[in-house]
């Protein structure tokens, strides 16, 4: 009797998520998503792929504490801190937002030691975009 074929994704055939040798990762782009409610970073290498990430919200900040700069401070410091450790030295930040936690998260990724190429504000801008609503009647 044949052998059955094992899934590709079943957990008896391999590791999930560990790699045999740690990825190296010079340079890296930081993406920074500061909302009025929460900041999420994003640690991501040149091509694209996620490498780490964190926000206020998973650093345990409940509520209205999640827009506050000092969480953005704390999910900077979070995702940055796995990424300094697979070897990244130099990385571009994008920032995207007009959150209390902008600044805050810069200034935790200027303290980390990594040599920023560039800071790019992405914040999307309407250029006279969508109609606005009707004014209301009462």
């Amino acid at each position: 009797m044949a052998k059955p074929i094992p899934k590709m994704g079943s957990r008896k055939n391999g590791r999930i998520g560990s790699r045999k040798y740690a990825r190296k990762i010079p340079k890296g782009v930081i993406h920074v998503q500061a909302s009025f409610n929460n900041t999420i970073v994003t640690v991501t290498d040149v091509r694209g792929r996620v490498i780490s990430w964190s926000s206020a919200g998973t650093c345990g900040f409940k509520g209205t504490r999640r827009g506050t700069p000092f969480a953005a401070q704390t999910a900077a410091g979070n995702a940055i801190r796995t990424v300094a450790d697979q070897g990244m030295q130099r990385a571009d930040v994008r920032i995207k937002g007009p959150g209390l936690g902008r600044d805050a998260a810069l200034r935790a990724i200027r303290r980390s030691g990594i040599l920023l190429n560039l800071i790019r504000d992405i914040t999307p801008m309407p250029h006279n975009g969508c109609r606005s609503p009707k004014k209301r009647r009462v």
